[in-house]
């Protein structure tokens, strides 16, 4: 008996506890890049070479800094908190979300702010998996089109439900990080290998508001951090996770620089109509192995994103704290179902990324971590007595101030206003040509 249940001890912990600080790496890595890596491409021939190159270096820093805040508030957060000794914030009943997090420290209408533009961005980023899969789906068997393949995988992702918490994705996470590095270096190898196409050219940027859709898909591709609060409430020692998203951030580079450069050299202007990077190479194992791994991320990404949603929606309804199991995952199902229906309505590639990122990961990623910072700072006394103060490489508090300013105001300009502007028209575009409900967009560029 105690060898069976040292035998179980060790298997919870190897599949299941998922709590270290290499677990926070796992899962932010795996998280923060995976079917925007196959948009790159098709950003880039909207950007051109150097200004794909410079967004992606802007965003990542913004990205990191942002991330840096983020993990700040909820630091304080959770030390006011403790300082309570409230015990409706016992890690086994609950976990701290965002939304909470601005309640606590800034009051109601923080909360609802906090509330609409993260569960906005969750949501609609599930909606992304969802037809991104369909997509990779698509491309490996075309006896059923995208809107069909859709339906099929929502059956599929009906069983992430059955997946309780953030700390339980070891094991999904490695095959997350997997599935990036070979695909992100098969697209490197194979663009190099086939080299340029016949009279390939590089006339990027088209127009303006292709420019801004491009532009807008980065800042979305670095604004991944939507999920920071669950990744850093599972660890044992969430402030750690500020340095943890910095290397997560500097590995993520190191795929999406040299597949993205290497795929606008080889195809240029074609990427233009083609979002997903695979459709453009040829057929073989190695492209077939690619797809399969793309697809299988996803489908766990799907899963990470939505758990957020599950949770919000248990504490809606009032059984988050209910040890249930099948309680929590039979009522996880609506969320799943909606995701659909909104995923059949515009499947729209790559473009979806662009409206989500100039609108909800604008305001739930960059600027809300931001000003909710200065605000919460803004008197000395705050500032005296505050639990985080300045990192080393910030030594006073007006160069946090000057840098939150500066991205607040970058990201409403270039982010939620260019890029808004030119990621709805797109959109609206879009619907005219092929409508609500399309059967399979984009299937003609296969």
């Amino acid at each position: 008996m105690a060898n069976s249940n040292s035998r179980t001890a060790w298997l919870y912990y190897l599949f299941l506890d998922g709590t270290s600080t290499f677990d926070a790496w796992l899962n932010a890595s795996s998280f923060q890049i995976s079917q925007v890596l196959l948009t790159f491409p098709y950003s880039f021939a909207q950007l051109g070479l150097v200004s794909g190159i410079l967004y992606q270096l802007l965003y990542a820093v913004m990205g990191c800094w942002s991330c840096y805040m983020t993990t700040s508030l909820y630091i304080i957060y959770k030390e006011r908190r403790a300082k309570q000794n409230n015990p409706m914030d016992c890690h086994e009943y609950r976990s701290i979300q965002w939304y909470e997090v601005m309640d606590g420290l800034l009051g109601w209408r923080w909360k609802i702010a906090g509330l609409v533009f993260n569960t906005g961005d969750q949501f609609l980023t599930c909606v992304i998996f969802l037809v991104g899969c369909s997509s990779l789906t698509h491309s490996l068997n075309h006896h059923l089109n995208k809107r069909t393949w859709t339906l099929v995988l929502t059956g599929c992702f009906l069983t992430m439900v059955l997946i309780p918490r953030a700390q339980h994705y070891r094991i999904w996470s490695s095959i997350g990080i997997v599935a990036t590095t070979y695909t992100a270096w098969y697209l490197t190898i194979a663009s190099i290998l086939l080299g340029p196409e016949p009279d390939v050219k590089h006339t990027a940027p088209p127009s303006t508001v292709q420019y801004f859709v491009g532009a807008t898909n980065m800042l979305y591709a670095f604004g991944g951090h939507a999920i920071t609060i669950e990744i850093a409430d599972a660890m044992r020692e969430p402030k750690k996770f500020k340095v943890v998203y910095f290397y997560c951030i500097l590995y993520i580079l190191t795929l999406t620089l040299p597949s993205a450069i290497a795929m606008y050299w080889a195809f240029g202007d074609t990427m233009l109509h083609n979002t997903y990077a695979l459709a453009v190479l040829p057929r073989s194992k190695f492209h077939v192995a690619a797809n399969v791994l793309m697809l299988f991320h996803q489908f766990m990404q799907f899963g990470f994103m939505a758990l957020p949603i599950f949770m919000k929606w248990e504490k809606l309804l009032g059984i988050h704290r209910s040890k249930n199991y099948w309680l929590k995952a039979v009522s996880r199902i609506p969320v799943v179902l909606l995701v659909w229906f909104f995923a059949i309505m515009t499947p729209f590639t790559g473009l979806i990324d662009s409206i989500v990122g100039s609108i909800f990961t604008s305001f739930s990623v960059y600027i809300i971590p931001c000003l909710a910072h200065m605000v919460l700072h803004k008197t000395f006394t705050a500032r005296k007595d505050a639990i985080e103060q300045p990192p080393f490489f910030m030594p006073s508090w007006v160069g946090i101030y000057c840098l939150n300013l500066a991205v607040v105001l970058w990201v409403l300009i270039a982010g939620v206003g260019l890029g808004g502007w030119s990621a709805i028209s797109t959109l609206l575009e879009n619907i005219r040509s092929f409508g609500p409900f399309p059967k399979c967009f984009q299937c003609q560029a296969k």
